[in-house]
């Protein structure tokens, strides 16, 4: 073993030895690793010029993004970076950075990239030329702002993948959109990205085709079909593709899905590595609330009939008009809590499936006059408008929906609030927009349009609990709610405020902007009219930088917005992250910790990496996920999830004391509470592959 290795493994030893923490030798591992690893392979350059037409001649960068700077500006801007002095704070984020996003010759022999170059190749490329923005950007990702991993890995470099590595897609009820859908998937995932795709609209099992009975194979050999693609386009073989499929719960064929991730299940229908959801609408928590039972329907039925797909309508507000409907078919009846029960019982076995409140989504979308949310994503955060591609036989121009690139990046929350709050946020905001203006994903023009036309971002945060920590507060306490209800109601504020601006500064707003809540100033009235309170000393003094929002400030931005629109549809949405946060060294998300020191297996070795802030003083405030009220980190979701257009990654952690009720319950409360979604079930010793696509 490496000696890195084996003084970084010492940490967690000497904790369970004597249940007291020695990051001397995490630190001793990391000054270990650069001294037997990275300088060893680091080639080195006698300036920065050499640098980059070594990188540009040897094809590593591209040469036109570098060619809108003079050098003078270049070499002045990688003397800013190197002037912060940066030091890796840990052994895992500087070995997570060194194998996985620093730039490596071909041969993988040389290290090409110090983290600050990396920085800097970041902001010339996103910055467009704009010299100002460049040294805003660098400002910002040296202290607070880091973009999602595939914009931080292939910025600026000539063999790269796609900026962005998350998409929806919607499928009809068509042979044609479930073939072009699928090539879709096989594209999108040798780009390396995470698929959700919505199958809600597909006839289910025994339905008819062209008027003949018992003819359609329903949507589990589509699913089936949609596994065997992302397992087939595997990134070059380093991983297998990803992808979620979605299905109503009042669909005929939602039985068949939930037992798909049971590990019984029969081999028909088992999803062995693809994962699924269900779109939950506030009528069956009613039907299950009275013990009834829920009567499942076709989406083939309703369309004929009304003209609709069953993924653009509110099952709440058509339920008992489908009932009453003689030429809707009543395919079958199943008991509410029976059903919830089962699907409760695969959470339990499998962590799937992911569940979207559907009118929590709609009721409290900005754009609901543009057409309804259908779905989610991959790691369930990401909520905007689709609209379903009608693909003709060949021959006949096919018309094109809209379709969705989850565009990401995120703030960590403690160096956020020793920043200035409205600067970072402007920046981040540009960065992101410009990423969706360097994006075309051509070969699929669902998405393409709806990228061109949308320009949406999502705007992110991580290391809640260490910040938290940092601040003697506890995870789930009054204190931290509040404190996530100033942060995220000052971050929408400021994103808000960024895409007035842009909108202002190009002269162009997101297409449908006037039919949006936006635009008529009711999406402000909660906040002008809310019940201003002083906040408590130890909240005030975590927000450090952090502004109060006023109502007053939020009346000027709504005059504002109203005035000049937005340029960007959506702004905001938390993603899990992962390898991004060992890098900056956070915790993940707004998630609690799941353990103080972490242990992560790599390959052939182990990684050991302490929370920040950890010490023999403060442990007893990194509360595991599992030792956290269930009730209280949903309270804290929910006040986070208020101030954010579109979802958060909520992941729930369970126990094997945990029954089917009590989770049931949870989820009720989730529902209740306003949550949108909820991720993973995560039990106590199961592990779950952890989701790559939004690992920002």
């Amino acid at each position: 073993m490496k000696s890195y290795l084996r003084l970084n493994n010492e940490v967690l030893h000497h904790y369970n030895r004597t249940g007291r923490l020695d990051l001397e030798k995490d630190r001793e591992a990391a000054r270990r690793y650069f001294l037997e690893h990275v300088n060893v392979k680091m080639r080195y350059f006698i300036d920065v010029d050499e640098k980059i037409r070594y990188l540009v001649d040897e094809g590593y960068y591209e040469r036109e993004f570098l060619e809108q700077y003079d050098k003078a500006f270049i070499e002045q801007l990688f003397e800013r970076a190197y002037g912060y002095h940066f030091r890796f704070p840990s052994f895992m984020s500087a070995s997570k950075f060194y194998d996985s996003y620093a730039m490596k010759s071909r041969d993988g022999a040389e290290i090409l990239e110090k983290y600050e170059d990396r920085i800097v190749i970041i902001a010339l490329y996103l910055a467009r030329g704009d010299r100002e923005l460049a040294v805003r950007a660098v400002d910002a990702m040296m202290t607070a702002y880091q973009p999602a991993t595939p914009t931080a890995l292939n910025s600026g470099k000539r063999a790269r993948g796609e900026l962005v590595s998350c998409f929806k897609l919607s499928m009809d009820d068509s042979m044609n959109s479930i073939a072009a859908n699928i090539g879709y998937c096989l594209e999108l995932s040798r780009l390396g990205g995470g698929v959700g795709v919505n199958l809600t609209d597909i006839r289910p099992l025994g339905d008819p085709i062209k008027g003949i009975l018992n003819r359609a194979s329903g949507v589990m050999p589509v699913a089936k079909l949609l596994e065997n693609a992302f397992s087939y386009s595997n990134q070059l073989g380093q991983r297998n593709g990803s992808g979620v499929v979605y299905l109503n719960i009042f669909h005929a064929d939602i039985e068949s899905l939930i037992s798909a991730k049971k590990p019984n299940a029969d081999e028909k229908i088992r999803l062995a590595t693809l994962s699924t959801g269900v779109i939950v609408p506030d009528i069956f928590f009613e039907l299950m609330k009275r013990d009834k039972d829920v009567v499942l329907f076709s989406p083939y039925d309703i369309y004929r009939e009304y003209g609709k797909r069953m993924s653009e309508i509110s099952m709440s507000e058509m339920y008992y008009e489908l009932l009453d409907n003689p030429n809707i078919r009543k395919l079958k009846r199943v008991n509410a809590r029976k059903l919830y029960t089962e699907i409760k019982k695969a959470q339990f076995e499998s962590g799937y499936p992911f569940e979207v409140f559907d009118d929590n989504v709609n009721a409290r979308h900005p754009l609901r006059g543009l057409g309804r949310v259908k779905m989610s994503n991959l790691c369930t955060e990401i909520l905007q408008v689709q609209q379903t591609s009608v693909i003709h036989d060949h021959g006949t121009e096919n018309e094109y929906g809209m379709d969705v690139s989850c565009n990401l990046g995120s703030l960590d929350i403690h160096k956020a609030t020793q920043t200035d709050f409205e600067k970072l946020v402007d920046t981040a905001m540009r960065l992101l927009t410009n990423v969706s203006l360097m994006t075309d994903i051509r070969n699929v023009p669902s998405v393409s349009k709806a990228n061109r036309l949308m320009h949406s971002v999502g705007l992110g945060v991580m290391n809640l609990h260490g910040h938290l920590v940092s601040q003697g507060l506890e995870y789930g306490s009054d204190e931290s709610i509040l404190f996530v209800d100033a942060f995220m109601e000052a971050l929408n504020y400021y994103s808000l405020l960024a895409s007035m601006r842009l909108a202002r500064e190009k002269g162009e707003t997101f297409h449908g902007f006037e039919l949006s809540d936006y635009a008529d100033g009711s999406y402000f009235d909660p906040y002008v009219d809310k019940e201003e309170r002083e906040l408590p000393e130890p909240v005030r003094r975590a927000l450090g930088t952090v502004p109060v929002i006023t109502r007053q400030m939020w009346q000027e931005l709504k005059e504002q917005v109203m005035a000049h629109g937005l340029f960007n549809a959506y702004r905001l949405a938390v993603a899990p992250t992962g390898s991004i946060s060992y890098i900056r060294n956070c915790t993940a998300s707004l998630a609690p910790i799941t353990e103080r020191v972490e242990i992560r297996d790599y390959a052939d070795s182990r990684t050991i990496y302490p929370m920040p802030f950890l010490n023999d003083g403060n442990k007893h405030l990194y509360k595991e996920a599992w030792e956290i009220d269930p009730f209280r980190m949903v309270d804290l979701y929910a006040a986070a999830q208020k101030h954010v257009d579109q979802g958060l990654s909520m992941t729930v952690y369970v126990t094997d004391q945990w029954t089917t009720e009590r989770l049931a319950r949870l989820y009720i409360y989730a529902w209740m509470k306003g949550i949108k979604t909820v991720y993973y079930v995560r039990q106590r010793l199961q592990t779950i592959e952890e989701c790559v696509a939004c690992s920002v």
